[in-house]
């Protein structure tokens, strides 16, 4: 009996290297990072396979884990729009060589909509510091330390981004 206890501590010590609550912070990050829920334990998967390739390779442990994580989860969603683009951009193409025009009836009054599509037309560094910052809950200094700016810069992108989304919201008359 003892041997099994002992076998699971030590599997639990070298198993999942994301904890139940950083595996949470994860997926929430790369859902609101606009990651549709069918992809997110890809998205888990590849956080996991990011830490234990750190783990592979030598490199000394993220200092905090799970703001490590949180940042790598926003690339992650990151990279996902930038593939979605590329498959829009795609799209239009093939659409418009079949010259089939659609209308789009999306209704654009519903605020969760409205602030997907703000979050959507976000320049990545913005997008990557609002969802770290409000979807994340990290600190400035750990989302400037994360990503190896000045908390300066993370302040302005924060300013910028706030900015741009309240103007968007505004602007599609949904606040």
């Amino acid at each position: 009996m003892r041997r099994r206890t002992a076998r699971r501590a030590q599997g639990d010590a070298h198993g999942d290297p994301l904890d139940a609550a950083q595996e949470r912070r994860v997926r929430a990050v790369l859902a609101l990072g606009g990651v549709p829920q069918a992809d997110l334990p890809d998205g888990v998967q590849q956080v996991r396979l990011r830490l234990l390739e750190r783990a592979a390779r030598g490199d000394e442990a993220p200092r905090d884990v799970s703001a490590w994580a949180a940042v790598v989860a926003s690339n992650l969603a990151m990279d996902w729009h930038r593939a979605k683009r590329r498959q829009e951009r795609l799209g239009e193409r093939l659409a418009s060589l079949r010259q089939h025009e659609h209308s789009s009836g999306e209704d654009t009054s519903v605020l969760s909509l409205a602030v997907a599509q703000g979050l959507d037309d976000l320049p990545d560094a913005q997008r990557q510091v609002l969802v770290l910052r409000f979807y994340a809950d990290l600190p400035v200094r750990s989302i400037a330390q994360e990503l190896g700016v000045p908390e300066g810069t993370v302040k302005s992108r924060l300013h910028t981004a706030v900015r741009a989304l309240r103007a968007r919201l505004h602007e599609d008359e949904v606040v």
